[in-house]
């Protein structure tokens, strides 16, 4: 546990998931005294400002639940469990029912909770409906309740983004249904965290339904449309009119195997307009939400800060876990992640990664690197000859072989970009996680493909990427190890793969 230096005032659950790791920094700037809920604080070691209290607590467990709102005025309510493979819908309403009660129990003053847009009288699909119940179940509470009620927030890592994007990335033709026509009013994720902010200032004297968007009516096909004129793609639409939201859906899960849980049970919300019915909220906050173009440009722009952040794909139900032969799309990234766990401190962990490159070579496979290395400068470039400035030690700005420093974090984080010629962007990516006396190293390949030939290239290279990666990430945690992991644990030293198809 992090133990706070007052007593929290608000709490944050869903601190691990999209919206939630966005939110705790500014609430953080905002100087709010804050206590994080995780069924997995250790996830957020790191994350969290040294004020910040991060207690563990199931959204299912009454006990847990009064020990975190203990002491608080304002929580936010963000938990959702679409990603599971039980009901979500009754996952959802108990964890409601369990929260409602126990901020009564604690006089909570306020809940905040953000849900989805979408008319209640239009026979809305199983996820809005849901989303809209758990406000209702909320609204029990002693405590009043400010919802927003949002359409499609656009910005990088946000699922109904990232499920738009996958298509317009993959697809230079599409077959598009009914659905696609269907009118929303999209919101930056900016624009949505702002909303959640301000909401701490609103007296807690009644609750409230607040419906937020952009000021644009678009459609689902529009969206796609200007996401692909800001990448410079060339993308045909070809309407269909028998293609049903639960057809889409299963057609969905096979193009981007990332939304084949998740993405079915969203899908089948596109037949719902999600537009905003009354101007309410304009009278008490002072947000202009931008234009879609301008939020689509903002999270593009700043995909290559966000994509550190926290994302949607964090949360613990989101199922981003699950193993797949290539992997799964994630944004415009081809992710291949891997961990290990060795007994040992950060800093110990830290100590052969930092010597990685030059005379120490890559612990696994030099010989294969070495051959890359002549293949790039057969076609013009660096290649491996260029060494490492210095043998045990590393700055931002050094050149590693073909690889270029691009962050480090002393004990926690390295990170390197690729100077070899690839057709698009690559990083190599070292993490150091220290839990009760164990540290996790979790190495990480990111491609970001140009084109066809860009993802041709991930996926001739995939094989002998499993074959090396995994080499060298076993070789690290040997030069690690000081003592024979006991025979109880050896399920826990176990190599765990994460392969997230970034594209």
């Amino acid at each position: 546990m992090i133990q706070a230096s007052r007593h929290p005032q608000i709490l944050l659950t869903g601190a691990t998931g999209y919206v939630g790791g966005r939110l705790l920094p500014l609430l953080e700037a905002k100087g709010c005294s804050i206590r994080c809920m995780s069924r997995r604080p250790e996830s957020l070691i790191g994350k969290v400002g040294e004020s910040t209290e991060v207690v563990a607590g199931n959204s299912l467990n009454s006990a847990e639940l009064d020990h975190a709102l203990k002491n608080i005025e304002t929580a936010f309510y963000l938990v959702h469990s679409m990603g599971a493979n039980a009901d979500f819908e009754e996952m959802d309403r108990k964890a409601a029912e369990l929260f409602a009660a126990a901020c009564s129990r604690q006089n909570v003053k306020k809940i905040v909770y953000l849900g989805g847009l979408g008319n209640p009288d239009h026979n809305l699909s199983k996820h809005l409906r849901s989303r809209q119940e758990i406000g209702n179940i909320l609204r029990t509470s002693t405590a009043s309740v400010i919802e927003f009620r949002a359409s499609i927030i656009i910005g990088s890592g946000s699922l109904s983004f990232e499920m738009i994007r996958a298509l317009v990335e993959r697809l230079p033709v599409m077959i598009c249904p009914k659905w696609v026509q269907v009118l929303a009013q999209p919101i930056a994720i900016e624009d949505v965290l702002t909303y959640l902010t301000e909401a701490i200032d609103l007296p807690a004297d009644e609750s409230a339904i607040f419906e937020i968007g952009g000021p644009d009516q678009i459609s689902y096909g529009e969206i796609m449309k200007m996401y692909a004129k800001q990448r410079g793609l060339t993308r045909w639409m070809i309407p269909v009119p028998l293609l049903t939201p639960y057809l889409s859906s299963l057609w969905l899960g096979l193009v981007t195997p990332l939304y084949a849980r998740v993405g079915r049970k969203l899908v089948a919300s596109l037949r719902n307009p999600t537009l905003i019915s009354n101007n309410l909220v304009d009278r008490y906050f002072n947000v202009r939400p931008r234009k879609a173009a301008d939020a689509i440009a903002r999270a593009l722009v700043n995909e290559d800060h966000e994509f550190a952040q926290t994302r949607w794909s964090d949360a613990l139900s989101s199922g981003s876990e699950e193993r797949t032969w290539g992997g799964v799309r994630f944004g415009s990234r081809l992710v291949d992640s891997r961990t290990r766990k060795v007994f040992a401190t950060a800093s110990e962990s830290f100590l052969p990664i930092q010597k990685i490159g030059g005379r120490t070579g890559w612990y696994y496979g030099d010989w294969l690197w070495k051959i890359r290395g002549f293949l790039d400068l057969l076609i013009g470039g660096v290649g491996v000859r260029r060494g490492r400035r210095d043998p045990e030690h590393v700055s931002v700005g050094d050149a590693l072989d073909f690889w270029r420093v691009e962050q480090v974090q002393e004990g926690r984080l390295l990170r390197l970009r690729a100077e070899m010629k690839v057709p698009g962007r690559a990083w190599l990516e070292f993490e150091v996680v220290e839990h009760e006396g164990i540290s996790t190293i979790r190495q990480t390949a990111i491609f970001d493909p140009i084109g066809i030939l860009g993802l041709a290239y991930w996926y001739a290279l995939y094989p002998l990427h499993q074959f090396v990666f995994a080499g060298m990430l076993r070789n690290l945690t040997e030069a690690v190890v000081h003592e024979p992991i006991p025979a109880a644990k050896v399920e826990r030293s176990k190599a765990t793969k994460t392969v997230v198809n970034v594209g």
